[in-house]
């Protein structure tokens, strides 16, 4: 699986995919098909343990998370440090898009959004 991100493409190997849903952090019975709320924090919880930070366009296409802004809000109030940066970023067929949320896991002092 590959994405388009800003100057950068970046890729996600299948295995990758599969190593965040049978994780012990993603309760290895848990599907991408699952839409719940507490399901997709978990995979996001996960893939950002995993790989450091996601897009917007990758919560979407990798992890079946139609709001990830909703999912960041609702892991920053459990506690988690997550910092945003706003970005011009490419989607998968070339087009540009101006301020894309990209969350990374902080482990200092959290401030809400960096641009």
């Amino acid at each position: 699986i590959t994405i388009v991100t800003g100057v950068q493409t970046c890729a996600l190997p299948i295995s990758d995919m599969e190593k965040i849903l049978h994780s012990e952090k993603s309760c290895s019975a848990q599907s991408i098909s699952d839409t719940s709320g507490s399901a997709q924090r978990m995979r996001l919880l996960a893939y950002l343990h995993l790989h450091g930070s996601i897009n917007t366009f990758q919560a979407i296409m990798f992890l079946n998370i139609l709001r990830p802004g909703a999912r960041i809000s609702e892991l920053r109030a459990q506690g988690h440090g997550i910092v945003t940066h706003l970005g011009t970023l490419k989607d998968a067929q070339g087009r540009d898009h101006q301020k894309v949320a990209t969350y990374y896991l902080s482990t200092g002092p959290v401030q809400k959004v960096a641009s």
